[in-house]
């Protein structure tokens, strides 16, 4: 009986003894471990601002971007501090390493149409072919940009209605971005018939061109007959804008060319179509009023002489 409890008392010792040689033996993987998170944690966080001033200094590089970048590198920092933290406890990071990998791969897999979007917006906020404010138009989607995100575009109709569209549709069509470029032409083209006099018509349209200030000089406008046919002869009025002042132009210069026409006589009504090369911010829809313009008058045949 006393043999048992001396045995009891020497194993409870001995399991103290290897209890207190691992605390002290762990308690310092734990010390460290714990300070190497709370060091990584702190450079993570510096090295990811750092990022983000640097690259927001990069010309062309979109805010979202530069914090999309910014939480790429914090998270790749956070992870590589996970890893060191387990190596320090005796565990294979190898193993780990490939797990993750693995994980990586499936979930890849998984959202592979959702990793098309972000990729897409990656290329749409490098690249830049949209800005917020522009109107744009594609195959499937049209408006005008309210934000560009990592996963989708929100877009404002021109009737006023919201539209989401995924970055891989935008990204995989052409885009018409009617916002871009500082200005733009615009044609306005009048069908008259072959007895209008063609010199007073053009030099009418020539004249409510130069009269408005929101026309360009340079490029100068121009007047020119565009095509000829049984009916009638279509002129074309050609004239740039500023792509603000182009909707606005437009519209009030097939109103001056109605009543310019209007007030030089009642002969010939004929259309006028208003057509440009891009459709305008909104799409407008067809536009045709009925213009009159004076008819050339026959010169009267000399007498003969008797």
């Amino acid at each position: 009986m006393e043999q048992q409890a001396t045995d009891l008392i020497i194993a409870t010792r001995s399991a103290l003894d290897q209890a207190s040689a691992l605390a002290v033996q762990y308690s310092f993987s734990i010390l460290g471990a714990i300070i190497l998170l709370i060091v990584g944690w702190v450079a993570a966080s510096l090295i990811s601002r750092w990022a983000y001033e640097g690259i927001s200094r990069v010309r062309g590089i979109d805010e979202t971007l530069a914090r999309f970048f910014t939480n790429v590198v914090r998270y790749a920092l956070l992870v590589l501090v996970f890893v060191t933290v387990l190596a320090q406890f005796g565990v294979q990071t190898a193993s780990i390493i490939a797990t993750l990998g693995a994980a990586g791969l499936a979930v890849g897999l998984a959202l592979q149409g959702t990793l098309q979007n972000i990729a897409a917006g990656i290329m749409l906020l490098v690249l830049r072919p949209l800005r917020v404010g522009e109107y744009i138009e594609t195959s499937s989607v049209s408006g005008t940009v309210l934000e560009i995100g990592l996963f989708a575009t929100e877009l404002r109709t021109g009737d006023g209605l919201y539209r989401l569209a995924p970055n891989s549709t935008l990204w995989n069509t052409p885009i018409t971005n009617y916002s871009r470029q500082p200005t733009r032409q615009n044609e306005v083209k009048i069908n008259v018939t072959h007895q209008e006099d063609l010199d007073l018509v053009m030099e009418t349209l020539m004249k409510l061109a130069i009269a408005d200030k929101r026309v360009l000089k340079t490029p100068a406008p121009s007047v020119f007959i565009d095509s000829l046919s049984d009916s009638a002869v279509s002129v074309t009025l050609r004239y740039w804008a500023s792509t603000g002042d182009w909707w606005d132009l437009s519209r009030d210069m097939i109103k001056r060319v109605k009543l310019a026409f209007d007030k030089k006589g009642e002969a010939g009504d004929a259309p006028v179509e208003a057509s440009s090369a891009s459709l305008p911010e909104p799409a407008p829809e067809e536009t045709q009023v009925r213009v009159s313009a004076r008819k050339r008058t026959p010169k009267a045949s000399p007498q003969t002489q008797p």
